[in-house]
């Protein structure tokens, strides 16, 4: 398979998920270089009205804000931006062994035609109508399959874990309105949840706290995990021996019911060996261990003048008048906003940049994935966790995926959706349902932890 992937080709790819910007296939051929590995085909939304989710080109402004970074304006000569953004950016402060580049490859357009035409059944309705592969593409990013381990012991399984973690703090910018205070005292996400509630995205809002994931508690990071499994949405998912076994294949799983929990879990069991608890605790203590969401949170917190702060940056960028600080009428807050209009352009550029790079941090994803390690083992390149449980050792992995870079021209959507969001919660979080309560504590056994604590900072 060397060279540019061809009409023929596409019988070996099958549908593995999706997000906003890529479709995600696995190979199912018979080339030992391309097992696997899985292939990202960018994605275009039907509704031009939209903005794009990712970066495919450099507008003048961003060649601007990015030009600092040689690699980044060949890349998108070459159709490889998503692969030189992970390599020169996102590695630089999430960690170049959390983070996978992959490899560019031609496409032809047969190739993507037919690709698209083969997984249709196996795409979510609402993704089809909402998107559809990009066939004038030159390339697609081939990557390793991180819900695999290469040469898995004989007799084992591998188990990973997909979780969308979002925005792990709460802002403390000196830029939020008084009107938005509240942003500084409730999540984004618990807040975005009572809007996608309203327009009928979903059926509940989820228990998850952001919060406690973040926390570098263990305790409170083994609440947010078991929170996931009675609303996993598009924020988790397992994979046995790359095999989806609980969540969402599209991204966009509501809920689980019941019975399909019970299903999935004794499936888990099954193929990994491990019940609920154990599950449970070997992951919390893989992600306690690896300090990997300590740098997300560090990349996440570069975005330090929040949305109300940056987008002021961006107009400053565009050379255009600010059509936010005509709206203004808190005299103390124009004067903070009128202070961001005179900074330099290399200092807007650089806070908007920060923003994006932060932008990407929040909607990224962290793979793990564990496999037992084999009795006498100790040269191991991969780090380990002991079970006391089951007495096992279990080696993992942790990478970060789905690290595209955001379109300079998406400040504008961001801004608004952040003021759509805070002015809903603001009106209708006293009539709003809470979350209905569920059986998880059966299911996790007397491992349960304790009352969820307030929302508050981490780390």
């Amino acid at each position: 398979m060397e060279g540019v992937l061809q009409a023929g080709d596409a019988k070996d790819w099958v549908y593995k998920g999706e997000g906003a910007a890529n479709l995600i296939l696995s190979y199912t051929g018979s080339s030992p270089s391309m097992h696997g590995k899985v292939l990202r085909i960018k994605k275009i939304l039907k509704d031009k009205s939209l903005p794009a989710p990712s970066c495919m080109v450099f507008s003048s402004y961003e060649q601007l804000l990015w030009g600092h970074i040689p690699e980044l304006l060949d890349s998108v000569k070459q159709d490889c931006l998503a692969q030189a953004y992970a390599v020169h950016v996102m590695s630089k402060h999430l960690g170049a062994n959390h983070v996978d580049g992959g490899v560019s490859v031609g496409v032809s357009r047969d190739f993507l035609e037919l690709v698209e035409k083969n997984v249709l059944d196996s795409r979510p309705a609402w993704r089809v109508n909402a998107s559809s592969i990009d066939n004038t593409a030159d390339a697609a990013l081939l990557i390793a399959d991180h819900s695999l381990f290469s040469g898995n012991p004989r007799g084992s399984s591998c188990i990973a874990v997909e979780i969308k973690a979002k925005c792990g703090f709460l802002p403390s910018s000196e830029y939020i309105s008084k009107e938005n205070y509240i942003k500084k005292q409730v999540t984004r996400y618990k807040m975005h949840q009572h809007l996608k509630f309203h327009q009928g995205q979903i059926s509940r809002t989820s228990e998850y706290n952001p919060l406690d994931l973040f926390s570098g508690s263990k305790e409170r990071i083994c609440m947010a995990i078991k929170s996931f499994f009675s609303t996993p949405q598009n924020n988790f998912r397992i994979f046995v021996d790359g095999s989806l076994v609980f969540g969402g294949m599209g991204g966009g799983a509501d809920n689980v019911l019941p019975a399909e929990k019970d299903k999935c879990l004794e499936d888990l069991s099954k193929l990994s060996g491990l019940e609920l608890p154990d599950f449970i605790e070997l992951l919390s203590e893989a992600i306690f261990k690896s300090g990997v969401l300590g740098k997300l949170l560090a990349t996440q917190k570069l975005d330090d003048h929040d949305i109300e702060g940056a987008i002021h940056l961006y107009y400053n960028i565009i050379s255009q008048p600010c059509l936010v600080c005509k709206n203004i009428t808190d005299v103390e807050l124009l004067r903070k906003y009128t202070l961001l209009h005179s900074l330099s352009l290399d200092k807007s550029l650089k806070i908007v940049r920060d923003f994006l790079v932060s932008a990407t941090s929040k909607d990224c994803s962290l793979m793990i994935s564990f496999r037992p390690r084999e009795g006498g083992t100790t040269d191991s390149v991969y780090d380990s966790v002991f079970l006391e449980s089951v007495k096992q050792t279990y080696e993992y992995k942790a990478y970060f995926v789905d690290l595209d870079v955001k379109p300079l021209d998406k400040m504008e959507h961001y801004f608004a959706l952040d003021q759509k969001i805070v002015n809903f919660y603001t009106r209708n979080q006293e009539v709003m349902p809470s979350p209905k309560v569920t059986n998880t504590k059966d299911a996790v056994g007397s491992r349960g932890g304790p009352n969820h604590p307030l929302e508050g900072p981490t780390f």
